[in-house]
């Protein structure tokens, strides 16, 4: 609606502007049936291990994606950065001090690199993998490795209890956030997408574990992206000993 609004001002016939602004009231009045959300500004990923050069955003090791910067050269081990927050703005900075960042949707190229392994049998052809990185990437690295393979997926996403316990847009999304929501519901999607890439469509089985803040919203998204999908809902057992949650424990 932002960009909608800020179009419809750069209209100079103030009669037309006036019709406009009229048309897109009566649209956003009326009801649509599922989920209404915005897809909201990009997600940044760290690119650790890549050198700080010219051409690069980048923001401190320190408090990452805080602030953020251009760096439009290097001399000496110092980066010439322009603050991509007020461009009027410039400093240098010590390059030891800053890494790399992407936006989603830039092209990023993920691989896997071999860090350590283990067996504890070594006579059995069975075999894992544990791959720590970034969710979003790790999923797009799977989805062209394995697309329509995999049998089973089980995340424990970000409940958003508003209780700082998970990261969006570079902020804490507390509860307070009028959008908090329509940015978990953003931020769902992306990886429910990938998520569909890798499971087989003939037989397979997607679990997600949700409380009660996003469970409704959650049933809803999951409904749109897997329309032919047969949906079941499972709930914990009350317990009296458990944590008091609406005047249930469990």
């Amino acid at each position: 609606m932002a960009a909608l609004d800020d179009l419809i001002n750069k209209i100079d016939n103030p009669e037309l502007k006036l019709q406009m602004q009229h048309v897109v009231h009566k649209l956003l009045k009326q009801k649509k049936f599922g989920l209404v959300f915005e897809d909201h500004l990009p997600e940044s990923t760290l690119l650790q291990g890549l050198d700080v050069r010219a051409g690069l955003n980048v923001t401190y090791k320190s408090e990452p994606l805080k602030e953020r910067f251009f760096v439009r050269s290097i001399s000496d081990g110092m980066a010439e950065c322009i603050s991509l927050d007020d461009t009027t703005s410039t400093c240098t900075i010590l390059i030891d001090d800053l890494v790399p960042f992407a936006t989603f949707g830039e092209p990023i190229y993920p691989y896997l690199q071999v860090q350590d392994t283990i067996s504890t049998a070594p006579d059995s052809p069975l075999w894992h993998s544990l791959i720590q990185a970034d969710n979003y990437h790790a999923l797009q690295l799977l989805a062209y490795l394995y697309p329509g393979k995999v049998d089973c997926i089980y995340i424990d996403p970000p409940y958003n209890t508003g209780a700082h316990d998970w990261k969006y847009n570079n902020d804490y999304v507390d509860s307070n956030d009028s959008y908090r929501h329509s940015k978990w519901l953003s931020m769902m999607k992306k990886r429910l997408l990938l998520a569909k890439k890798l499971l087989n469509p003939a037989d397979s089985v997607l679990i997600v574990t949700i409380d009660e803040k996003e469970y409704n919203h959650l049933g809803c998204l999951l409904e749109e992206l897997f329309p032919n999908a047969s949906t079941q809902m499972i709930s914990m057992a009350t317990n009296p000993k458990g944590v008091n949650r609406n005047g249930f424990r469990r």
